[in-house]
């Protein structure tokens, strides 16, 4: 019999990665099932209004060689909805994403290690998906003003804010109560965490980079070898879709991020030691909830 996942243990660096992978490579079916049914909405919005902004900028490029547009002309002319759209779409993707896999996650511990259904992962999705949502913002706002500052502040905040969502999800904490606690658990483990982000973040780009490269590729040569417009067109369309279908391997470092912080939370509080004690002797372990106010 396998021996699934506990979060609730302190892991090194090599325990983060492989326990992230044997974590997916488990619960593959019914994570992926929830991840396409509560984000396939967002990511084929996202597609869409991509599409259409890669069209766009096609079109201006053509107009712009036809002499069509001064300076001015272009700039009002790329300033379209379509780029309102590609921002909207991408904030509520990843809201989705984040909200999606952490709720999987904290109902996977919840109920003892076992994976949950989608309709009880949407309980815990349409609880936190606004919440999500707005912290999102103000977060990569914070993070863009701290780069602005200095990079220095700007990768100092990373592991901080990176493990923000996963205590606001697994904790059930309010904004001002994740950020404080998000630099109080990194605080004594920068290093690690930082090191661990990096390699996560290498993994999933490298996955990522091969689903959507050989199209990006293809496009590129045909842009610069003044390819006919519509297989350009073409290749755009077929990139925009390589792009979205690589937006699953989000997976890898929203677990990893999950698994860092009952890392860091268990190293300072061994609140899943405890709880084992506890524990001991019982058929059955208490499983606990989030509040769920709607």
């Amino acid at each position: 019999m396998k021996e699934h996942i506990e979060f609730r243990k302190i892991r090194e660096f090599e325990g983060i990665i492989s326990g992230t992978l044997l974590f997916i490579k488990q619960n593959m079916k019914p994570l992926l099932k929830t991840f396409f049914s509560l984000c396939g909405i967002f990511i084929l919005g996202g597609l869409i209004s991509n599409i259409f902004m890669q069209l766009h900028m096609t079109d201006v490029r053509e107009n712009i060689q036809a002499g069509n547009y001064d300076g001015f002309g272009v700039w009002s002319y790329m300033a379209s909805w379509r780029y309102l759209l590609v921002i909207v779409f991408s904030v509520l993707n990843y809201t989705a994403m984040y909200t999606a896999v952490l709720s999987f996650i904290a109902l996977y511990i919840a109920k003892g290690n076992v994976a949950p259904t989608v309709e009880e992962v949407w309980s815990y999705f349409k609880y936190y998906f606004f919440r999500v949502m707005w912290s999102c913002i103000l977060i990569y706002v914070l993070w863009i003003i701290s780069a602005m500052a200095c990079l220095i502040p700007g990768v100092f905040v990373t592991p901080a804010f990176s493990i923000f969502f996963a205590i606001m999800v697994l904790e059930n904490a309010d904004f001002g109560t994740a950020f404080g606690r998000a630099f109080a658990l990194v605080k004594q483990n920068w290093w690690a965490t930082f090191a661990t982000l990096l390699v996560v973040g290498i993994i999933t780009s490298i996955f990522m980079t091969v689903v959507y490269a050989p199209a990006y590729i293809l496009m590129m040569i045909s842009a610069f070898s003044g390819g006919d417009l519509q297989i350009l067109k073409g290749y755009q369309i077929f990139t925009s879709i390589s792009q979205s279908l690589s937006q699953v391997f989000m997976i890898i470092p929203m677990v990893s991020m999950a698994l860092i912080y009952a890392n860091l939370a268990e190293r300072k509080e061994s609140q899943g030691l405890l709880s084992r004690i506890e524990a001991f002797g019982n058929e059955t372990a208490p499983v606990s909830h989030p509040d769920e106010d709607y």
